[in-house]
């Protein structure tokens, strides 16, 4: 069964027990219809979209997820902190309820679970840049390519709606929130109507991070797992 969080999303078939709990997802009971919009209203919000990203080359904040079922009960709860930078790398850690991490460093994908002394090296491949991290820490100019995007607005609030363009993506709506055209929430929807929301807090907008962030070492004695993708095999 395919679990809806930022962890199953970057490393899609991982043998770990708690992918539910490593995610950027989103939802919160919001509703993630897709009104269906002109070509040329689709262009002018991926157009909006592409300035308020083009500009964030690093990005840092605390994060609090939730996940919820269909019927918007709560399934899970996560809190950590996340590190962006662009293009293609990326540091997901989950502090509570239980330790976990993602790091890319723009060629490899490693998810760290500390309490199973599991390490899972994935490449970065076509796969995984279609996942909410990747779609971040990625080119804003690729969005339209590989998106439907609608934006609605409220006030100094911006939302935009992505839809993929392909069918092999890990979720059917994704939704991006800026407040004052600073990235505030992710929200994210699959297929059987489990949705993941995530809230970011002290938010530091193209923070200096330093390279060591994204390179991730290996713990001694941990058990190395490595997919390949299609591609390799």
């Amino acid at each position: 069964m395919k679990t809806l969080s930022l962890l199953n999303a970057v490393a899609t078939a991982l043998p770990t027990r708690k992918l539910k709990a490593l995610g950027a997802a989103l939802a919160l009971g919001i509703s993630f219809g897709v009104a269906s919009l002109p070509a040329h209203a689709d262009q002018a919000a991926g157009d909006r979209l592409s300035r308020l990203l083009e500009p964030l080359k690093t990005y840092a904040a605390d994060f609090d997820q939730q996940i919820l079922d269909g019927s918007g009960q709560r399934l899970q709860e996560a809190h950590g902190k996340m590190w962006l930078s662009r293009p293609g790398k990326f540091r997901w850690s989950v502090d509570a309820p239980y330790r976990q991490e993602v790091v890319s460093d723009g060629k490899e994908v490693y998810l760290h679970d500390p309490d199973l002394e599991q390490v899972t090296v994935q490449p970065l491949d076509e796969r995984v840049t279609h996942t909410p991290a990747l779609l971040l820490s990625g080119r804003a100019s690729e969005l339209t390519a590989n998106y439907e995007v609608e934006r609605q607005q409220q006030g100094a609030r911006e939302t935009f709606t992505l839809t993929p363009k392909q069918a092999d993506t890990l979720f059917e709506s994704l939704k991006l929130t800026f407040d004052n055209e600073r990235l505030d929430m992710l929200q994210m929807a699959d297929s059987t109507g489990q949705r993941t929301a995530i809230d970011f807090n002290n938010v530091e907008f193209n923070p200096t991070l330093e390279a060591s962030r994204f390179v991730f070492k290996i713990p001694q004695g941990a058990d190395v797992i490595r997919e390949q993708t299609a591609d390799n095999r």
